[in-house]
């Protein structure tokens, strides 16, 4: 830019810059006035399987935010029957966007097929890394899950353990469990018995909301 000025005369050069200044004063106001954004990347639970988009917890979130007059989008990239490796295949790709706020829902998938407990952790910690190597000061929230009795206490034990020691390794906030009053409440799921209706999701979206909202104030407070 600079170059081209001095080439079409020092007259020009001054009409160049003050297009250049005025031009990024207008991007930067443009960029400060977009609301921060909250990726909820999760399964079949985030995605609000069987029910309409605006079901779903995330959008009880987003409700929850508008009321507060808070400038947050809610960006819901649940996908139903995704594993902790398919999130983290996505994630090129959903990083493409700017994310101030991950809200991480997965593993449950992981646990329902018996997959390595190590594998599960080892993927959702890159997940994290990858997304702070992007945007070094996005917030975190990780969702714990738990797995049925039928695959066995030790693994049980060991699968929900590795949500509080991720949280505790990167200083995270966590959601102990994200179906907690849900899961196992018969008339608050699908007759699958693992999906939650409506108003299971409302109950998943006041649990959500308890960690989500402390960390959404300290951002709103800074605008």
């Amino acid at each position: 830019m600079f170059t081209k000025s001095k080439q079409l005369g020092r007259g020009r050069g001054i009409v160049w810059l003050v297009i250049f200044c005025s031009t990024s004063l207008v991007c930067a106001a443009l960029s400060a006035s977009q609301p921060q954004t909250i990726l909820f990347l999760g399964d079949s639970i985030t995605a609000g399987y069987g029910l309409e988009p605006s079901q779903a917890f995330p959008a009880r979130i987003q409700e929850k935010i508008d009321a507060k007059g808070w400038r947050f989008k809610v960006i819901n990239a649940g996908q139903s029957g995704d594993t902790s490796a398919g999130g983290l295949s996505r994630m090129d790709w959903l990083l493409r966007n700017r994310v101030d706020v991950l809200f991480l829902e997965l593993g449950a998938n992981d646990g329902l097929r018996g997959l390595p407990v190590e594998t599960t952790r080892k993927n959702l910690q890159a997940i994290i890394d990858r997304t702070r190597a992007k945007y070094p000061e996005v917030r975190i929230v990780l969702a714990g899950m738990k797995v049925p009795p039928n695959m066995g206490r030790d693994y049980g034990q060991r699968f929900e353990a590795i949500f509080s020691e991720i949280a505790k390794k990167n200083k995270t906030a966590l959601i102990t469990f994200v179906l907690e009053g849900v899961g196992g409440v018969r008339e608050l799921n699908l007759p699958d018995g693992m999906h939650p209706t409506p108003k299971g999701h409302e109950i998943v979206a006041l649990n959500v909301w308890k960690v989500l909202e402390p960390v959404l104030k300290s951002l709103a407070l800074k605008e």
